[in-house]
């Protein structure tokens, strides 16, 4: 059942739905993966690293909560479940333990890559279908991007 009726064919709705679901699922789980590091992350750039990853949090939660409504406002259920995001999820698990600095760095690198490697193909899906949900995903990819870089950056 959908209460909200959407504007867009079913054909389009089902595509711009999947990249709008694995987009949400994406943010929550990178905002937990940073928030987990950063609560756990230990070394001489402690502070500018545990910083860092909060920028990531609350850029990932913000977007998420842009990601959600738009679903909501095309007819589509948001699901940002724990049990949804662990199922579908593409990212790294994090080690348990405390973290060094030069791994957190890493394991950012690394979670923001597979992140914005999918975003990117969300924006090709959704070219079509969607313009105004692919303006969202492109958006928030410039955002990941810049996070992206900055984690690159502590690691040279």
């Amino acid at each position: 059942m959908s209460v909200v009726k959407s504007t867009l064919p079913e054909a389009d709705l089902k595509v711009v739905g999947e990249a709008l679901q694995g987009s949400l699922v994406d943010l929550v789980d990178l905002a937990l993966v940073a928030k987990q590091v950063h609560w756990n992350v230990v070394g001489p750039r402690f502070r500018s690293v545990h910083l860092q990853l909060d920028e990531v949090v609350a850029s990932a939660r913000l977007h998420s909560d842009t990601v959600a409504e738009r679903a909501s406002a095309i007819g589509v259920n948001p699901d940002g479940r724990s049990a949804s995001v662990a199922r579908s999820t593409a990212i790294q698990e994090v080690p348990q333990g405390w973290i060094k600095d030069v791994d957190a760095v890493r394991i950012l690198v690394d979670a923001l890559g597979v992140v914005v490697g999918r975003m990117r193909e969300r924006i090709e899906a959704t070219a079509d279908p969607d313009p105004v949900t692919q303006d969202i995903i492109i958006g928030l990819t410039a955002d990941l991007e810049k996070h992206a870089w900055m984690f690159q950056a502590e690691s040279v």
